[in-house]
């Protein structure tokens, strides 16, 4: 399932170059060279494998999303996923080949609807612009509800999706992201708590997989690797060049003192985080499930930690035994 990222040219001598994460990407003051995670597939029907449906729907001008069905009959209401793909806010699409197959295997196994959001990346477009991204195609798609659209006068069938107005079960409406994607699902909840979804709509929990935080106080798991630790310091003042607080910006430290709304805000009734023992952020995810835990957050964490694996290893060999289980573990989480 995984593409190997292909062997990026030297870097080139014309322009200045302000970071890099090889094999995957080149900064330059003027431009992006991105050598992984842009690839292009076609939304299709997985016929053979899962009976898993795709196709891509237009949110906005700047936002995009491929919808994941497992087809169960046309009375079936399934929970509902909105999905935020990781990659540093800087690389990654929701159509690229990696994450198209990996959600033709969990739509079925988790017999839920997905959402896998395409939202703007940085630096050409800094962060918040992934935030605000993100919020319209979550406010989309509760826009998307049978019963919310019937109560507007200005809603109608053909405004509606099928799929979702059809089969989604809004009281099971789970938002979820790998590392920088799970960074804002939780940035989308937090907003929720501030703002209300509207129409009603709740969300019911978070995954949280690999959760992309940062913090300037040190934990255990920075040592694992040092220099991929100081890589992802440096890869957020890129992302986000307007940030004046660095690593304790409560974007991406949300434990930091002062940051608001307050954690036990967070407007979901359960969450689960994944994490992975060979990761630089492991001790990040837990410091998060911990500090949720203990703010007075009213609802139920879980979390589950893979043994002996590293960063979002689940895309690069989906078939292990922890990333089965993992999987497992994600949706059992959705359906109970």
């Amino acid at each position: 399932m995984a593409a190997a990222p292909v062997t990026p040219p030297p870097a080139s001598a014309d322009d200045e170059l302000v970071y890099e994460s090889l094999p995957c990407i080149r900064v330059y003051k003027n431009r992006v060279e991105r050598y992984f995670g842009s690839e292009f597939v076609p939304a299709s029907t997985d016929a053979a494998a899962t009976g898993v449906a795709s196709r891509d729907v237009v949110i906005s001008a700047n936002v995009s999303a491929r919808l994941y069905f497992p087809r169960l009959g046309d009375a079936a209401k399934l929970p509902i996923l909105v999905y935020y793909h990781g990659g540093g806010f800087c690389i990654g699409s929701a159509f690229n080949p990696i994450f198209h197959a990996y959600f033709n295997a969990f739509a079925g196994l988790a017999t839920a609807l997905v959402v896998s959001v395409e939202y703007r990346l940085a630096p050409d477009h800094p962060v918040p612009a992934a935030y605000a991204d993100s919020w319209d195609a979550l406010t989309w798609v509760v826009s998307q509800s049978s019963h919310l659209a019937s109560s507007s006068a200005a809603a109608g069938d053909g405004d509606r999706d099928p799929w979702i107005a059809g089969h989604a079960d809004f009281s099971r409406l789970y938002l979820g992201g790998e590392s920088a994607g799970a960074n804002i699902a939780h940035h989308m909840a937090m907003r929720a708590a501030a703002e209300g979804l509207g129409h009603g709509a709740r969300i019911r929990g978070l995954v949280m997989v690999h959760p992309y935080f940062l913090g300037t106080d040190r934990v255990s798991s920075d040592d694992l690797s040092p220099e991929t630790r100081e890589s992802l310091a440096s890869l957020w003042r890129v992302v986000c060049p307007s940030s004046t607080a660095g690593d304790d910006d409560p974007l991406i430290n949300p434990l930091v003192d002062g940051a608001a709304p307050a954690l036990a805000s967070l407007a979901c009734a359960r969450v689960l985080v994944c994490v992975a023992e060979g990761d630089v952020l492991l001790d990040r995810g837990r410091a998060y499930y911990d500090r949720l835990r203990a703010s007075g957050w009213p609802g139920e964490a879980e979390i589950w930690q893979a043994p002996d694996k590293g960063h979002t290893f689940h895309f690069m060999d989906p078939c292990c035994d922890e990333a089965v289980a993992q999987d497992k573990v994600i949706s059992d989480f959705l359906n109970r």
